[in-house]
């Protein structure tokens, strides 16, 4: 992560640092429901793949709250060290942390209790019944645990360390591959086995995620970040657009389970079949959304930082790499549905099963259907976790609200009974809903992208070596450092004196070389240079683009005014320091007139910002602001006046040659 430049580094080597690990543990995430599918199917058979069909909407819905907390704190936590606030970045963590582990609690008892109603309510049969329930109490126990960790390995790849959140899901997966033959078929726990399998790798999982909280790095997190506050509105609002999203395939889960079992029954396929493909392939279909999402949700702190700091440029060149990316993933896995659905399938149940060849025809039917046009799915995914990492929920929602509610729910009603397709009718709606919300979403698209605005280059960007790139007609060749107390007038002195050398002066103009160099904008440089509360590593990068800006414009004779120039000089023999200060009364009147502070408030206020420079040049400097060792000419500006100042500086530097 240190050698890692949101700002400047190349952003496919910050995709693939972020996704990679990010698309594995998501991909793990799915991997422990297909391997409890891929045994169950195999010692159970159909009716235990229906039963692990009909538990799924909870899991969704466990997923769906740890994507409200773990995702809007990971967001947050992105756009907040973008704009250097790490105050409410460290509370977004603490919130997350404690909510999330309130949530999962409350939400656990109430699944448990209420479990016998909501299997039917998932569209459960009575010949699945006892398998559900005996499968579902088992996972609904580990529940919190799933949720933590789920919760925490976002914050953890937001945090910098996405290799992490991986290993956290690995060791738990395979825990669970491990067991799930051991109980299934040595110990005969059936769909039981399965899920003590799932539940223990969860736990382990758990416990890793647990271990990380004392090794965030971003930010430093205290007890009161713990307590839950107003940030936590915050929080859950940027992370509403994933729990909507999993809220929405919910219904889509729960709709499709009633109405395929309904006109499954009347079909030849009969009620369990096409419950139990549609879960297995559902599965398998997990596996690309974990990738797309996964991709789209590593980039999110790429996405994210960068806005934060008004790199609009890098935020819009992010987006076009990951919409490839998750285009041609998309057409990958068309392919293998397209082309292999019987070789998907049938990993899923034993040839033996008395119900073999209806469960393989349905599975061809609807992969050559419902899963026709998955590839445009790519698009509506990225752009739906993009505008969510530029903060904009509501249209992050819509998106995934159009495709699976306005227009596949309708669609396939319409399909199945006025138009009499049956239950045919329901699987292609999935592909005529694909193409219609591909349209809407390609607008939404560009309406976002459009306001990242175009990229402007004046001739204001020159660089360094253009500025260095001047012939100096003066003999003088000294570097000056100059710096002064808030309100001295150093920085007039400093500029009077420039003309008098005929050097360049260098105060503002370093803001917007330094913001060349380290990729931020401007505005946020000019920020930070402002403030200087606070060094971390936004301010780290902000201070090693600045010094190296520093060493590059003192290559030639010039006045730099400030941001520690003379420590960062040091080593330089051609290097006169100097620093300017006044008497508080003097100070006040400046600050009045010319800052146009309240005389009442000006005192204090320079305090305050003299208090700031010299935490500042402490903390990188090791060395005090003001002591005699830094400087080889101390002047009281007020002995002679601002003009007289410059006058008497220009004959020291010049006796000084």
């Amino acid at each position: 992560m240190k050698n890692l430049d949101f700002g400047k580094d190349k952003i496919n080597r910050l995709i693939m640092f972020f996704s990679i690990p990010c698309v594995i543990s998501m991909l793990i995430n799915s991997v422990y429901n297909i391997v409890d599918q891929i045994f169950i199917g195999k010692g159970v058979g159909t009716l235990g793949n229906a039963a692990t069909n009909v538990i799924f909407p909870l899991i969704i819905i466990f997923n769906a709250v740890a994507g409200l907390i773990g995702n809007g704190a990971a967001a947050n936590l992105s756009l907040r060290l973008g704009e250097n606030n790490k105050k409410e970045a460290s509370q977004s963590i603490g919130n997350a942390i404690t909510l999330t582990l309130i949530v999962s609690i409350l939400l656990s008892v109430f699944a448990y209790i209420a479990l016998p109603k909501l299997v039917y309510l998932f569209g459960c049969t009575d010949s699945v019944y006892q398998y559900a329930v005996d499968y579902g109490r088992i996972i609904i126990v580990g529940a919190p645990f799933m949720l933590f960790y789920s919760s925490i390995s976002s914050i953890i790849r937001a945090d910098g360390s996405p290799a992490y959140s991986m290993l956290m899901l690995v060791v738990g997966a395979i825990i669970n591959i491990i067991l799930d033959p051991v109980f299934i078929f040595v110990f005969n726990m059936g769909v039981k086995g399965g899920a003590l399998a799932t539940v223990i790798g969860q736990v382990v999982s758990f416990i890793i995620a647990l271990c990380y909280i004392k090794r965030i790095k971003s930010v430093k997190l205290s007890l009161d970040d713990y307590k839950l506050n107003k940030g936590t509105f915050k929080v859950l609002a940027l992370g509403l657009s994933s729990f909507i999203t999993q809220s929405i395939i919910l219904v889509l889960f729960v709709f499709m389970n009633n109405i395929l079992t309904y006109l499954g029954s009347l079909s030849k396929f009969g009620a369990d079949i096409p419950l139990s493909v549609y879960g297995v392939i559902s599965k398998i279909n997990s596996l690309f959304i974990s990738t797309v999402l996964g991709i789209s949700i590593g980039a999110q702190p790429i996405i994210g930082f960068n806005y934060g700091a008004g790199n609009l440029e890098r935020v819009k060149e992010t987006l076009k790499r990951i919409i490839v990316i998750n285009f041609i993933i998309g057409l990958v896995f068309n392919v293998l549905f397209i082309a292999f659905p019987e070789q998907i399938a049938g990993i899923f149940i034993s040839a033996n099963d008395e119900s073999y060849s209806l469960f393989m025809e349905f599975a061809v039917l609807m992969c050559h259907s419902f899963m026709l046009l998955l590839c445009l799915n790519s698009f509506e995914m990225t752009t739906s976790i993009s505008i969510q990492s530029l903060g904009n929920v509501k249209k992050s929602t819509l998106i995934t609200f159009i495709r699976q509610i306005i227009l596949f729910i309708p669609i396939s009603l319409i399909l199945a009974f006025p138009s009499g397709f049956g239950i045919k009718g329901v699987l292609y709606a999935g592909a005529v809903a694909d193409v219609l919300c591909f349209v809407i979403t390609i607008f939404i698209f560009r309406s976002e992208y459009v306001k990242l605005g175009k990229s402007i280059t004046t001739k204001e960007e020159s660089s360094i070596d253009e500025i260095n790139n001047k012939e100096y007609k003066d003999a003088f060749d000294k570097v000056i450092t100059i710096s002064r107390e808030y309100g001295s007038g150093g920085r007039y002195v400093a500029n009077l004196l420039a003309e008098k050398l005929g050097i360049p002066c260098y105060d503002a103009e370093l803001i917007r070389l330094t913001a060349k160099e380290s990729g931020f904008t401007k505005e946020f440089v000019e920020k930070s240079d402002q403030t200087r509360k606070s060094y971390y590593e936004n301010d780290n990068r902000i201070f090693n683009a600045e010094s190296k800006v520093i060493k590059k414009v003192a290559e030639h004779p010039c006045i730099i005014v400030g941001r520690c120039a003379d420590y960062i000089l040091r080593d330089r023999k051609n290097v006169v320091n100097i620093f300017l200060y006044s008497d508080d009364q003097s100070k006040i009147k400046r600050a009045v007139k010319y800052y146009n502070i309240p005389k009442k408030d000006a005192l204090k206020k320079i305090k305050n910002i003299n208090k700031d420079r010299a935490k500042h040049y402490k903390f990188y400097s090791n060395r005090e602001w003001k002591s005699l060792d830094n400087y080889d000419l101390l002047v009281n500006v007020d002995k002679y006046g601002v003009e007289e100042c410059s006058q008497f500086l220009e004959k020291y530097l010049r006796g000084s040659k």
